[in-house]
């Protein structure tokens, strides 16, 4: 019997992964400007919360076009959270040190939605 066979969406190393960043956007965002909470706090942890639950979403859909769309919705998030970031950074919201962890989440997150996608392209 295979131990590791995805059942749900909370299987998959891209929502795992997705969600250690989510978790690093909530926790790093605590420490922005109060009169950034309706401005930069919440974009970022709207685009952080939507790669997760478009995976989540596009593990759900029965079409193969579908699911891959979600991924892709995903992948738009990341991007524009990556945006985000280099603002942050460069109005000295977040230090080097918290961007370079960000953004290596972002990546590792990056490859494997990519990854998701070639897999369900081949199918």
């Amino acid at each position: 019997m295979n131990m590791n066979k995805i059942k749900t969406f909370k299987d998959l190393n891209t929502w795992k992964e997705g969600h250690k960043l989510v978790l690093l956007v909530y926790r790093v965002t605590k420490t922005f400007p109060k009169e950034e909470k309706y401005g930069l706090t919440d974009q970022m942890r709207r685009c952080a919360v939507s790669i997760t639950s478009n995976v989540a979403e596009g593990f759900s859909r029965q079409g193969k076009k579908e699911k891959i769309q979600f991924y892709y919705t995903a992948k738009g998030s990341l991007t524009e959270l990556l945006n985000q970031l280099i603002i942050s950074r460069d109005v000295n919201y977040i230090s080097d040190d918290q961007f370079r962890t960000l953004e290596n989440q972002l990546d590792t997150v990056g490859k494997l939605l990519t990854g998701l996608i070639k897999s369900m392209k081949a199918k």
